[in-house]
């Protein structure tokens, strides 16, 4: 059998860090080594490739076309060590840990109240549930699965969409009492609520009625939707939330619909998993389960 040509690992954790940064510097900071090891290990990773992978121009670092093509070779490989490192960690002969990524509300308002069914499924198979802020990379949240809403893209992942939404406007029957709404017109001079990770969500909803809001864009802003529903409960204007995220507090009465116009969102919601990790049986597990809820779902059976 032939000699490979095999890097080691430090050599290519120095390459992709350094690449990253575009700095030996930060990439011997973050890797606590020092500089010179770093430009050392680099060295000695091009002189085995017989090509240069940086070069500097105007004194500053960049990728030469070999080493933007390794770049992406090498996080493939990192990824998959990873993957398959945690995998053995995790691995108890009969228990591991599954790493789930999610936006805050999706995750409290959607998939908690669901997982009482895996658990009893997969008893075996332990979730550490994060909250992740939108946008975010699955490699570098650390992540097995990841949950998220978008146009279905993630770098090095596989992307299942679950389903799309609709979003409508609510607010707290208090306010409705005290401001009476009967059309868009009316709701453009109401408080609007805004959620950082849909700024264009107002302007969109009053421009599919053919109305322009000029305070479309002005209002309370808040990080998540679940803030944004809590602030539409406490009276403090009218949200526009994914109708499914509030289907409980509009059937208990504790939010209304003031005007009835729902509007399909851009984008969808989506799962993800590295693309290396299709076959990682407690990852496999867990999207053929999401997957079946899914379904179960939309026939009314769950």
């Amino acid at each position: 059998m032939s000699k490979r040509l095999m890097p080691s690992l430090t050599a290519l954790q120095c390459f992709e860090a350094a690449a990253r940064h575009l700095s030996f510097t930060r990439a011997a900071e973050e890797l606590h080594l020092t500089q010179s090891a770093v430009s050392k290990q680099v060295a000695q990773l091009e002189e085995m490739l017989c090509h240069n992978l940086f070069e500097r121009i105007r004194r500053r670092l960049h990728l030469t076309p070999a080493g933007a093509l390794y770049l992406s070779e090498v996080n493939k490989i990192l990824t998959q060590v990873d993957i398959s490192s945690r995998y053995i960690l995790t691995y108890g002969g009969e228990s591991e840990v599954l790493r789930v990524a999610t936006q805050p509300t999706f995750g409290a308002r959607w998939l908690i109240p669901h997982l009482k069914d895996f658990n009893k499924r997969y008893p075996n198979i332990h979730l550490d549930i994060r909250n992740e802020l939108e946008p975010f990379d699955l490699q570098q949240a650390r992540a097995d699965i990841a949950f998220f809403y978008g146009q279905g893209t993630l770098p090095g992942a596989t992307c299942i969409e679950l389903f799309h939404e609709e979003v409508v406007p609510v607010c707290a029957p208090e306010l409705l009492a005290e401001q009476p709404c009967h059309n868009a017109a009316d709701l453009s001079q109401m408080t609007l609520l805004q959620c950082a990770s849909r700024p264009e969500a107002w302007h969109e909803w009053f421009r599919s009625q053919a109305l322009t809001a000029h305070n479309s864009y002005h209002g309370p802003r808040f990080d998540t939707f679940y803030m944004c529903i809590r602030a539409a409960q406490a009276g403090c204007g009218v949200a526009l939330i994914p109708r499914y995220l509030v289907a409980e507090e509009l059937s208990e009465g504790k939010l209304l619909i003031p005007v009835d116009h729902p509007m399909p969102s851009s984008g969808a919601h989506f799962i993800a998993h590295a693309e290396q990790a299709a076959e990682v049986p407690k990852v496999k597990a867990f999207v053929e389960w999401i997957l079946a809820r899914i379904i179960s779902e939309r026939s009314g059976k769950v």
